[in-house]
């Protein structure tokens, strides 16, 4: 069946090569136990305010309202097709795509993590202290749980205030399947062990304003200067940079 989702993975795989576990890593990746539930493939339609659609301007009149030009489509590689709602740190609805139009950097991780996700998430600070100040600014820092039983949105409030992150990063939960879809996309895999834990990649994400990966940073400790590079250049491509200049 030819789902959005399908559509997404096969271009995913046509650029970026799927990531394995690093290595000593022996986890296999979660796999949904009944079908994906991203949506099919969105039309792309200009948006009009209502009362355009009612009835034209009379002869003479000026027109009720003016045809707002539609968003650009999103790409067949945008992770933003994927069609999952989420719910961040603080109770409220997150889609995807209101992400869209700056550079996002993402990588998965679970509140209760005992050492691997710790050193995720000072990687990210340390790339995020790297980055120019007005990009900085611009860029959102994305968290993903992978323990859809135990990180509710007051456990990511907690973790949060715990690390700190500032209003900079956004920290997410979701059901079971668009966890195990997203991963996927990304490269991302994770098992969970008896005591709760999880064995999993160490992966951090960089995409562009419209959701496609741009670059990929595996493991821990490691130098960020490329991922650093890269988020720049994707904010030099935003369109909330090119309306600055």
């Amino acid at each position: 069946m030819k789902t959005k989702f399908a559509v997404v993975v096969l271009a995913l795989l046509a650029v970026v090569p799927g990531r394995s576990l690093l290595a000593g890593d022996s986890a296999e990746p979660s796999r949904p136990t009944g079908p994906s539930r991203a949506s099919a493939l969105l039309p792309a339609a200009p948006a009009t305010d209502a009362c355009c659609a009612v009835a034209p301007a009379a002869k003479g009149a000026a027109p009720c309202c003016d045809e707002l030009p539609a968003a650009a489509p999103l790409a067949a590689r945008s992770l933003y097709q994927l069609d999952a709602k989420w719910t961040d740190d603080a109770g409220k609805a997150v889609t995807l795509t209101s992400l869209r139009g700056q550079p996002v950097v993402v990588a998965m991780f679970f509140a209760s993590c005992e050492y691997a996700c710790p050193v995720l998430v000072s990687d990210l600070q340390r790339l995020r202290a790297a980055l120019p100040a007005a990009v900085r600014e611009q860029t959102r820092f994305v968290l993903v749980s992978f323990d859809v039983g135990r990180d509710t949105s007051a456990v990511l409030a907690a973790y949060r205030a715990k690390f700190p992150l500032d209003a900079g990063w956004t920290l997410l939960r979701g059901a079971a399947t668009d966890v195990q879809d997203l991963a996927m996309l990304l490269g991302v895999k994770y098992k969970q062990d008896a005591r709760g834990q999880f064995a999993h990649s160490n992966l951090i994400t960089v995409l562009n304003s419209g959701g496609e990966i741009a670059h990929q940073h595996p493991g821990l400790l490691g130098d960020i200067a490329e991922a650093a590079k890269a988020v720049v250049g994707v904010a030099q491509r935003a369109p909330f940079i090119a309306k600055e200049r």
